[in-house]
């Protein structure tokens, strides 16, 4: 019997605002004022004290915040055999801001590590949540691998065997995750954005329009070769992210230009931005494949803790009814509140207002926020 299952009606991206507390003692450590103990100790108090809240909002998917990583995706990336972190030269670019400066690149084949520390941090999240609701998974995609710069020609002169080595090593991880226990699992993707109208530096030029639909072509392929062959309870969704930095964004541009190969990922969930004119309409929708999965609307900002005016949040989800039924949808916020340590411009009050707020509406629309 094939298991149907979907994201939660009201559910959230992942990463949330780090205590002060947290940020204090991941200084102290750089400082070496702290060992790892100590900091591993203030990570689990905090982490365990985020898990209660999550629970108290009403939210059924329970995260760790990602309150033991720096970047939301640079701290997967680095642990996977022959990819390496490194102090770059620039930081990344979003509106009017720069990230500190770091990346990764490849240095060696890549491939699954059976030590990624992950795999711990999960466990420590699946212990502590014990049942209450589910412990929800959120890593960087395949895809995040895929951007020029990273690539390595000399050690992957051929595209397609590089492709089918990051599937191997995803899909080797995904299986481990399981095997511990796992059955939320999410795939952060801002890859998809750059292969949008937005612009994406290849070696210091943009893209061109050949290259980017080479890119379409092949990104919904690694992530199925990842995700092939999985087990049918293991509920796998991606998060399609235009940049989130400090309450700042970094791509523009709506879905159709990689609606119909984006919607070809054989996923149970489809996190979607959708929080303002950035994200474009909802006519690329009507791609969505109807029979499998289900689009979860990120009408509402993490970038601010202004709440949304509920009639507008209503009327939208009118809207998107014109080329997805209401059973398809759920709700989220756009983005994390924190995809990187820094965090988003409002205070963790106000963040855990807005998600209470996503799962009311979510009451009112559905009758449940599961």
């Amino acid at each position: 019997m094939t298991v149907i299952q979907r994201p939660f009606r009201a559910d959230h991206v992942g990463s949330l605002l780090r205590p002060d507390r947290l940020k204090e003692a991941r200084q102290d450590y750089k400082n070496n004022k702290i060992d790892a103990n100590a900091l591993k100790t203030i990570e689990d108090e905090e982490i365990e004290h985020i898990i209660e809240k999550q629970l108290e909002v009403g939210l059924h998917s329970i995260t760790d915040g990602e309150f033991r990583r720096s970047w939301w995706h640079f701290d997967f990336l680095e642990h996977l055999d022959g990819i390496q972190g490194y102090t770059s030269e620039h930081g990344l670019e979003f509106e009017g801001v720069e990230t500190r400066n770091y990346n990764v690149k490849v240095v060696d084949k890549v491939a699954f590590n059976p030590n990624h520390p992950h795999f711990e941090h999960f466990q420590f999240l699946h212990e502590k949540v014990n049942g209450r609701g589910t412990s929800k998974v959120s890593i960087p995609s395949p895809n995040q691998l895929f951007h020029p710069n990273i690539l390595n020609e000399t050690i992957y002169p051929d595209i397609e065997s590089y492709s089918h080595d990051v599937a191997k090593a995803y899909h080797d991880s995904l299986l481990k995750f399981y095997e511990l226990g796992a059955r939320y699992i999410q795939l952060d993707d801002v890859y998809w954005a750059n292969l949008t109208s937005g612009t994406q530096k290849t070696r210091g030029r943009d893209r061109t329009e050949e290259e980017k639909e080479t890119a379409r072509q092949l990104a919904f392929r690694v992530v199925n070769e990842a995700v092939q062959g999985l087990p049918e309870d293991l509920l796998i969704t991606t998060h399609v992210c235009r940049g989130n930095y400090q309450s700042t964004w970094a791509i523009s541009g709506g879905y159709e230009p990689v609606a119909p190969y984006l919607f070809q990922e054989n996923l149970g969930g489809f996190f979607l931005e959708y929080d303002d004119d950035r994200s474009g309409d909802f006519e690329p929708l009507r791609y969505f494949p109807n029979d499998k999965s289900a689009a979860v609307l990120g009408l509402f900002t993490s970038k601010t803790g202004e709440l949304e005016d509920k009639n507008a949040i209503l009327k939208r989800i009118e809207e998107a009814q014109q080329y997805i039924n209401l059973d398809q949808i759920c709700l989220s916020p756009q983005c994390g509140f924190a995809s990187t340590e820094e965090g988003n411009k409002l205070t963790e009050e106000a963040q855990w207002q807005k998600l209470a707020y996503i799962v009311e509406i979510a009451k009112e629309v559905f009758g449940t926020a599961k």
